[in-house]
């Protein structure tokens, strides 16, 4: 009987069409399909949501855009974030749509989107750092709501030169590191989900 593939979710706290991020998560995602995983590469700009308010979601439901994000969540059993730092903190993008997809719909056990899965976090940044210093952040919301963060991470300082013009990592000592956290997640995943 064949081995069914992990699937592997990958995405950027970042809808900026220029994004560092982005390109960190395709790369990320490139990398988890070499290691064996079936990846979905998802772009944040298809996923506009308002800001989380429970007025609107008592009155209207979880907007469209969020549901079809949680659904993403749900259906992948481990995440690639590539996570831009913002005042040494999570993106506002990133954190709302957490909070949206945190909310419980129907008879569904709280947290359904996030309880079990598994997850690697990333950052890229032009500054020496690389986004260091949004991660735990990050790391402290998603492992307070159930995921398995691996404690393996990539920061990729000077991200303004990491890339060549296919948006693949120049040094390869980075590259290796990037490969290693994503093979790690896959590896990970596949023995709690596989």
């Amino acid at each position: 009987m064949a081995v069914q593939p992990v699937r592997i979710l990958a995405f950027a706290g970042s809808a900026r069409r220029e994004s560092f991020n982005v390109r960190l998560a395709t790369a990320a995602a490139a990398a988890a399909r070499a290691a064996g995983a079936e990846v979905t590469l998802l772009d944040m700009r298809e996923y506009a949501m308002p800001l989380f308010d429970q007025d609107l979601e008592a009155e209207s439901g979880m907007p469209e855009r969020a549901a079809a994000f949680k659904q993403q969540l749900v259906d992948h059993a481990g995440w690639l974030i590539a996570c831009p730092e913002y005042n040494s903190a999570i993106t506002p993008l990133l954190k709302n749509a957490i909070d949206w997809a945190s909310r419980k719909t129907g008879d569904e056990p709280p947290l359904a989107a996030f309880r079990g899965k598994t997850c690697a976090l990333l950052s890229a940044s032009p500054g020496a750092l690389g986004g260091l210093r949004g991660l735990g952040g990050v790391r402290s919301i998603l492992s307070s709501i159930g995921v398995l963060v691996l404690p393996d991470q990539l920061a990729l300082p000077a991200a303004h030169e990491a890339f060549d013009v296919e948006g693949r990592l120049i040094d390869a000592r980075r590259q290796q590191a990037l490969e290693g956290v994503a093979g790690a997640l896959v590896e990970v995943t596949r023995r709690l989900h596989g």
